[in-house]
């Protein structure tokens, strides 16, 4: 696979777990709230952009738009990290499957922001 695809696909198949990471949050929260889908809805729209920067010319505005969304997908999970952290060092919290699914956001999503930033890097030189 060449350089400027690795982002693109990235994005797709994280695009794909987070479909599922949402998906699979509302079912386990016994379909109690519709904010369990907003990963699934983030997936949807990155696995997009994955898919145009692979098969257009207008790859370097899809990266981009990963970016933005894996930045807003962090941003907008943060709120969760002391959850997370309560989680992780063995602490209750209110619903286990909404830390899980914000810490999931978080990790996906900076994972995506390292990708974008080392095509920028690496497109700058």
């Amino acid at each position: 696979m060449s350089s400027p695809d690795r982002t693109p696909t990235l994005g797709i198949g994280l695009g794909i777990a987070l479909v599922a990471l949402g998906i699979g949050s509302y079912v386990l929260s016994d379909f109690a709230s519709v904010t369990a889908l907003i990963p699934a809805v983030f997936g949807v729209v990155i696995a997009l952009l994955g898919v145009v920067g692979r098969q257009t010319a207008r790859q370097r505005l899809a990266v981009y738009g990963i970016g933005a969304l894996a930045l807003l997908g962090v941003l907008g999970s943060a709120r969760g990290i002391p959850d997370v952290i309560a989680l992780l060092t063995g602490g209750s919290v209110e619903s286990t499957v909404a830390a899980v699914a914000q810490g999931s956001m978080i990790l996906i999503g900076l994972v995506l922001l390292v990708a974008v930033a080392r095509d920028l890097w690496s497109d700058s030189r």
